[in-house]
């Protein structure tokens, strides 16, 4: 039999891709199985390295796989898809996944386990509920105006709003109700946001980690457990590396010798970069002299640029700050030019 050196796989909901190579890099392994094959295939094989997409489900086939012996790696879709050929199939993508698995210099995403994605999901949950809530203050806003009532901005405003609503006798009663059966669902959101946002706090005093990131001026419950959960300090090099992987480092477009640096990138963890620029920008908000949160650092930064820029380069060096405490275990030092 020949020896595989390495399989990759393109995972869906029920049917499984494969794709092995020898020592030689040559293919000698092209099959598609149904779910429960796959996992019986894969039990009797010898114990080889297997590479998946970083996707919905991945994890869970990793931690699979890795019981049954498998050395399992798991990498970016972005980083997938130049070694895609023409004609995008199941078959081109289980060998682009092959293909760029055995890259000496690529990179890989760590195994979360069970219980980190059982934490990632309470997160990412109550950001779900939070834009939900979002969605229904604006639409009830919106719907206000349409009879000439007008509310402030923000949720402490919308029982207000609803009070005036239900008195106005000059809206028609289909639209109260409607408007009434709004505010009801703000007001459930509200009750299980208040539930969820009170077992994260919890969660966040009962870990040292999170409670040492929470030190740092910027950066509140909610952000250190997102931290804590989605960061594993030892995949990333450099404070720097951390904060270009959250994109949250300048665009280059550099081309014949000549440094072109552009906006940030905005690539990476869209919902960790919009906690450390809005925990920055209420850092700004508060910066002056004598202030506790306003470093040396920050007051000159704010003097010669806007504040929305300072807020990113806060971020920036609030992400560093983060990748330094955990891959040391210090405490927070506050922060310097160097930080």
């Amino acid at each position: 039999m020949t020896e595989i050196k390495r399989i990759g796989v393109d995972t869906s909901k029920s049917v499984f891709t494969l794709h092995g190579v020898n020592l030689q890099d040559l293919p000698v392994l092209r099959r598609d199985l149904r779910r429960a094959a796959f996992i019986a295939f894969m039990a009797k094989h010898p114990p080889t390295e297997v590479v998946l997409e970083a996707c919905g489900g991945s994890h869970h086939w990793a931690r699979v796989l890795t019981e049954l012996g498998h050395r399992v790696k798991l990498i970016p879709p972005q980083y997938v898809k130049p070694f895609v050929k023409r004609g995008k199939n199941d078959r081109n993508d289980a060998e682009a996944i092959c293909e760029a698995g055995g890259r000496p210099n690529m990179s890989f995403v760590p195994v979360k386990s069970a219980a980190r994605q059982a934490e990632l999901m309470v997160l990412r949950s109550r950001e779900l509920l939070v834009g939900q809530r979002t969605q229904l203050i604006n639409a009830l806003r919106g719907h206000a105006a349409e009879f000439g009532v007008i509310a402030a901005k923000g949720t402490s405003h919308v029982a207000a709003l609803l009070e005036q609503l239900a008195a106005d006798a000059q809206i028609p009663p289909p639209a109260r109700q409607t408007l009434a059966m709004l505010g009801e669902q703000i007001a459930r959101l509200d009750a299980q946001l208040a539930d969820i946002t009170a077992s994260l706090l919890k969660a966040c005093k009962a870990n040292p980690l999170a409670q040492a990131l929470g030190k740092i001026p910027g950066v509140g419950p909610i952000t250190a457990l997102t931290l804590v959960t989605e960061i594993d300090p030892s995949h990333f090099k450099s404070g720097r590396h951390l904060a270009a992987w959250i994109g949250l480092t300048p665009k280059e477009r550099s081309t014949g010798g000549k440094q072109r640096m552009g906006g940030i990138s905005r690539a990476g963890h869209e919902g960790l970069r919009s906690l450390l620029v809005l925990g920055a920008t209420t850092v700004i908000r508060h910066a002056k002299p004598g202030a506790r949160c306003a470093s040396a650092w920050l007051l000159k930064l704010l003097e010669r640029r806007p504040r929305k820029v300072a807020a990113v380069a806060l971020a920036n060096k609030i992400a560093r700050i983060a990748w330094a405490m955990m891959s040391t275990g210090e405490a927070y030092r506050g922060i310097t030019r160097e930080a």
